[in-house]
């Protein structure tokens, strides 16, 4: 069983999730690679947004740099930090766009007084939940009419894959009927399937519109013991275009280790 993660646990990994992993070239590329999935569903700024269990602010800065007015709620104190960090090296109009909040996701719709936002992402949280349907449930509730809602899983079709590549073989055999796993922080996670989550999206008004894979190729590299690395070959931007490309085709997207679901709120 999943155990709620508290803040004790969020501020041992505070550090090395913020600096290392989204520093590191797949941590790039799978911002980039969100990024440019959001940009063709969002509508144009100034727009606002709000991130729930936002972090360190990776995804939804680059939103306020580009126009929206940035909401980004997080539980962890340590996770906020990083992201206070991060906004005092954005230049000054940048700044007054973003707003930082310490709440669960759980409690969104209390945290942000009500208010409705035409967008809410939801990157790579509902893993470390026991259940999704309470989160899912209030960011539906954020999302103003004809809003859109992003939502970052992990892949409950593709939990063999990674056990097998590192030659857990046994592992690899439980793995196929599994939907939870430790996870690359060493914390305890669950796996989701699209279908489920847009039957939760659709008993929220809102309508699933597009499904990616996020990262397939740059993910299991990692796992295979081929570390992708930065060269004239590797670029970030060579590699976001092959994953951009797989992420919109089966059967590729279906391999991805997380997938990305999009959907838009019906009008009341």
């Amino acid at each position: 069983m999943i155990e709620a993660m508290g803040d004790d646990t969020w501020e041992q990994l505070a550090g090395p999730f913020a600096d290392e992993t989204y520093a590191s070239l797949k941590g790039r590329v799978r911002s980039q690679v969100l990024h440019h999935q959001l940009l063709d569903h969002l509508p144009g700024p100034p727009g606002s947004v709000l991130d729930v269990g936002g972090g360190a602010g990776h995804q939804s800065f680059p939103l306020a740099h580009a126009g929206f007015e940035v909401t980004l709620l997080d539980p962890s104190p340590a996770m906020l930090a990083k992201a206070g960090e991060r906004w005092e090296r954005l230049p000054l109009d940048v700044q007054r766009r973003v707003r930082l909040i310490q709440a669960d996701g759980e409690q969104a719709v209390d945290a942000v007084e009500g208010r409705r936002f035409d967008a809410v992402l939801c990157h790579g949280v509902l893993m470390y939940l026991e259940t999704p349907d309470a989160l899912v449930d209030q960011l539906c509730t954020c999302t103003a009419d004809g809003g859109v809602v992003s939502i970052m899983a992990l892949n409950a079709a593709t939990m063999a894959v990674r056990p097998a590549l590192e030659r857990r073989w046994t592992d690899a055999l439980a793995a196929f009927d599994a939907t939870e796993e430790v996870g690359v922080l060493g914390v305890p996670t669950r796996a989701d399937t699209v279908e489920d989550l847009s039957a939760l999206l659709r008993a929220g008004g809102v309508d699933p519109t597009r499904w990616y894979g996020v990262w397939l190729f740059t993910d299991w590299l990692e796992f295979a013991g081929a570390v992708p690395r930065d060269g004239a070959d590797e670029s970030v931007e060579a590699i976001v275009r092959v994953e951009l490309e797989a992420a919109a085709r089966d059967p590729y997207r279906q391999l991805s280790r997380v997938f990305h679901l999009v959907g838009r709120k019906r009008p009341c």
